[in-house]
């Protein structure tokens, strides 16, 4: 007997994804797996390098879908020629591989163990791309015997839920021709001989549950698959209950009771199944339907579902599903959070204590969690003002690569070192929950829930509070152009690949030619308000201060083939957006609007003049003039200001590194030009020249970003794989841009690099202690050549600045607003002007910024020998976590009794080094950490009238 033990999450079709040759197989036949990367979730789609499988099976011995058994890699994040498929001559995108020669022997499974099916992922040779199919991992079922008999309609393992009384088509298939029957309860209800295909109306007159076999017949050979189905009553109509203002879930009778609600259109009928009725389609799970019209965005019919559960404990956490036209199970797309059983053990108790375990046999798939009076964070920091736009200085993070501990917690503990730079806007690259760990965040499939890989959801939550505490406001990229594969709203409504043409939410292809994943419909009233729902839940919810919304010029309707069409004014798409931005000032009026438009100028002008905000790549002109490259204009940066594009309001954030561009230093490094003795290649003369563009960013007016280590010279290439190799010809293979990039906090010990932050500090300060920045009288560019200058002409404040971006010696002539007494900024030097038109020499590299008044460094800057002044005390520990001991690094900035005492969470002191006096500069201290036990502590610096705590995590 062949019993379906095993079912897919739903009944999506991996043929798209993944065909075998031959259609049917055993284990003990060999067979060929063919790969299409456009199917699925399609991130491995046009990838120009190598792709492997990764790959194992589903026995009689797994506990649950997700228990892979044997699985063939030797790591996942390097090439493995075993598992490498071979690229289709004829189409890139098709990739086929050799199971042979037998599916038993080259997994090596034990002959007396029963192999299930195939499991498998696809990657890129440093795993950091997978290909998936649409509902997340592929499987691929193994027949148990010839026959290969199995029901495709319904598919998977049950049990389903048909309506009483009613007939209900079902279908079943088997390899060879064969004598096949279908008995509903042990009686036979249909028949075909030497058939291949059966297929019958099944009526239930039995409530409750019943027994459908097939069963297959030839010669002496038998087989048979049972179904196992249950029976459902008619749908009941009733508004939904006021209390239930949107989908998700919506806690009532002080958490005891909750209520459901589903926007699901055209669906036959729904449960919600779960911990609270032992995943069973029970009566008290039969979701009601909405009266036509009532609570949908587009007033269409059978839109919306709900049902009220009772008899929860408050406090507690329950998974659940909904359970569609019996067969479809998805998780809730409303979940603050979600469990998924492939990637949840990869996180750990340190990142994520307590994590819910995943319901292993329960069902498949991702599942939703609710917890009614789940314990909250209370914001402290209720009255921060953001900051204006003039002011901005966004700081682009991916926890990530920011941090080796990827989590909200530690990132709390970095923000003094972000604080002290001076920038006042921290913009966290997408943290919704995406597809698997490993992520830069754009595969997102659950908008409401914080990815568990960063920490739960109230450190998230403390980090904005400690933010807004020192002044920083926090923005969250967004992503509402796409979706993927995992996401309920995209499994709902699927078919051949794609979304369904009836789907609510998402086009069945792409509108333009940048999509990934699949393409939101923005035109649809179903996209426009779960968009909205979206954009309020965080800024009520998580207190964040605005968005940035990846690839916003993808909203539109209009279809494009090209770039160059898609970059046109498109009416459609400003509506678009000035309704959501509407929606978004209803909720917070000041919040921030940011648009990764890199669209045509008239079209940004339009959106600009709303009010909106967008990204100002300038990122070639100013690596061009850091390289020391100048023809035909190519170093010309006049674009990054907002009036050059004809603007009328400061809303364009310029930025010389992003996330998505190369980092400057390492074509400083790798391509830079030279001239005799002097060359770009050089690190500290990069360094230098970094310093000199930062000189001509931050001073021009308008927001400004910077893109993470920027500030200390980072300089390994976004292309860089995790072996340290760079793929060349530069930028023709691009398969290791997603992947981890190396974590550097050396680099801010380094003189030369913490001399560039230092330089990035004061600039920062200036433009945002400075009004004349805001909206000066007159600021005027010399951009053109290699010698360059600014001019900001203001009642409050002249500043005049030139830099010598050649290679060569050069002169240029200042022009300076007045004669006088003019300070150099970064050096504190003055400098009498008698003649403004007089020539300056300037090396190569040599750069200043002139002030028509003194103005102060910010404390603790020390830039030259004559600007010394008092440090900010620093302290760090390495490693972290540590075991037998740790080295304190730390600079005093005079000399102090130190004191160094580490304690517990509870505050008590568990350990505390003798006191000392110390002289003034850099220290190492080693921490003996032998009679701690493991554990979280905090480290507590005392230096004179200074004190630092860090946080330290001992792990022996």
């Amino acid at each position: 007997m062949v019993l379906l033990a095993f079912g897919a999450a739903t009944p999506v079709s991996w043929a798209q994804v993944v065909t075998t040759q031959p259609t049917s197989f055993t284990a003990d036949k060999a067979v060929t797996l063919t790969f299409d990367a456009t199917q699925g979730n399609a991130a491995l789609a046009n990838l120009t390098g190598d792709v492997y499988v990764h790959t194992g099976v589903i026995t009689n011995l797994s506990s649950n879908p997700s228990d892979w058994k044997y699985v063939k890699f030797t790591n996942f994040n390097a090439p493995d020629p075993s598992v490498k498929l071979t690229r289709s001559t004829t189409n890139p995108n098709i990739y086929t591989i050799n199971i042979t020669p037998s599916v038993r022997a080259w997994y090596n499974v034990p002959a007396a163990e029963q192999i299930l099916k195939l499991a498998m992922v696809f990657r890129n040779a440093d795993g950091s791309i997978v290909g998936r199919g649409p509902g997340g991992d592929i499987f691929v079922d193994v027949a148990q015997n010839d026959f290969d008999l199995r029901f495709t309609q319904p598919s998977g393992s049950g049990p389903f839920v048909f309506a009483l009384n009613s007939p209900t088509l079902v279908k079943g298939t088997s390899a060879v021709a064969a004598d096949l029957a279908l008995l509903l309860n042990g009686t036979q209800i249909a028949s075909a001989t030497n058939a291949t295909a059966i297929e019958a109306n099944v009526t239930l007159t039995q409530a409750g549950s019943n027994t459908l076999r097939l069963t297959a017949t030839k010669g002496t050979a038998t087989a048979s698959a049972e179904l196992a189905l249950q029976t459902r009553e008619a749908v009941t109509v009733a508004a939904l209950p006021a209390t239930a203002k949107r989908d998700g879930v919506t806690y009532i009778n002080n958490g005891t009771s909750a209520i459901f609600s589903l926007t699901a259109p055209n669906k036959g009928f729904v449960h919600v199944i779960g911990e609270f009725n032992d995943w069973t389609a029970t009566a008290a799970g039969y979701m009601k339907r909405t009266p036509d019209a009532a609570g949908q965005p587009d007033n269409s019919v059978n839109g919306r579902w709900w049902v009220q559960v009772d008899g929860l404990t408050p406090g507690q956490q329950y998974s659940y599903q909904y359970l569609i036209d019996g067969q479809l199970r998805v998780p809730d797309a409303y979940t603050e959070k979600v469990l998924d059983p492939q990637n949840d053990r990869f996180i750990s108790a340190e990142v994520y204590p307590g994590l819910k375990a995943y319901p292993s046999g329960k069902t498949t798939g991702l599942v939703s969690v609710l917890q009614p009076n789940a314990p909250g964070y209370v914001f402290q920091n209720t009255n921060f003002q953001r900051p204006k736009k003039e002011d901005m200085v966004v700081y682009e993070l991916l926890v990530r690569d920011f941090l080796a501990r990827h989590d909200y917690k530690t990132l709390t503990d970095t923000l003094a070192y972000i604080q002290r730079l001076g920038v006042n806007v921290i913009e966290l690259m997408p943290v919704n929950e995406f597809e698997g760990n490993e992520s830069w965040g754009y595969n997102v499939s659950f908008y409401f829930a914080p990815d568990k890989y960063y920490g739960p959801k109230n450190d998230l939550k403390r980090f904005i509070d400690e933010c807004h505490k020192r002044g920083i406001a926090v923005v969250l990229d967004m992503v509402l152009n796409q979706s993927f594969g995992q996401s309920p709203m995209v499994q709902m409504y699927f078919e051949d690949g794609n979304p369904a043409t009836n789907n609510p939410w998402f086009n069945r292809t792409a509108t333009h030619p940048f999509n990934v994943g699949y393409d939101f419909n923005h035109e649809s009233p179903f996209t426009r308000y779960f968009s909205k729902q979206v954009i309020e839940f965080w800024l009520k919810n998580y207190n964040i201060d605005g968005y940035r919304f990846d690839l916003s010029k993808g909203f539109t309707q209009k279809v494009s083939t090209d770039v160059n069409g898609w970059n046109q004014y498109d009416q459609s798409r400003v509506d678009i957006w000035k309704d959501y931005h509407d929606y978004q000032v209803s909720v917070s009026p000041t919040s921030y609007a940011i648009l990764e438009h890199l669209g045509s100028n008239d079209e940004e002008k339009v959106l600009s003049d709303m009010g909106l905000m967008l990204w100002g790549k300038m990122t070639d002109p100013y690596n061009e003039a850091t390289m020391g490259y100048h023809e035909n204009g190519k170093s010309n940066f006049s674009g990054g200001y907002y009036k050059a594009r004809n603007w009328s309001q400061p809303n364009l954030i310029t930025f010389m590194e992003s996330h998505d561009e190369e980092r400057l230093m390492y074509k400083n490094l790798t391509f830079g030009n030279s001239s005799g003795s002097y060359s770009v290649k050089n690190l500290s003369t990069a360094l230098k020249r970094q310093e000199m563009a930062g000189a001509f960013f931050f001073t021009v007016p308008g927001p400004k970003m910077i893109w993470q280590f920027g500030e200390v010279g980072y300089d390994k290439s976004i292309f860089q794989c995790p072996d340290g190799t760079v793929p060349m010809p530069y930028q023709a293979n691009d398969q290791c841009k997603l992947s981890n990039k190396p974590i550097l906090w050396d680099y801010y010990k380094e003189a030369d690099r913490r001399h560039l932050y230092d330089v990035y500090r004061s600039l920062i300060a200036l433009k945002v202690q400075e009004p004349a920045f805001e909206n000066p009288a007159s600021f005027t560019q010399n951009l053109n050549g290699a010698v360059k200058s600014l001019h900001l002409t203001d009642p409050r404040l002249n500043v005049t600045i030139v830099g010598n971006f050649d290679v060569q010696t050069a002169t240029l002539v200042p022009d300076f607003q007045s004669a006088g007494t003019w300070y150099n900024y970064l050096t504190g030097e003055t400098l009498t002007v008698t003649n403004t038109s007089a020539p300056l020499t300037l090396a190569p590299g040599q750069f200043a910024v002139y002030t028509s008044r003194k103005i102060v460094l910010p404390t603790g800057t020390v830039l030259s020998s004559q600007r010394a002044s008092a440090a900010v005390l620093q302290l760090t520990a390495q490693p972290n976590p540590a075991g037998s001991v740790a080295q304190l690094r730390y600079e005093l900035p005079q000399a102090a009794m130190v004191q160094v005492t580490v304690t517990n969470l509870l505050g008590a002191t568990v350990q505390a080094l003798p006191v000392s006096r110390q002289s003034a500069g850099s220290k190492t201290l080693e921490l003996p950490l032998q009679n701690l036990a493991n554990g979280v502590y905090l480290v507590r610096l005392n230096a004179g009238a200074q004190q630092q705590s860090i946080r330290l995590v001992v792990n022996h």
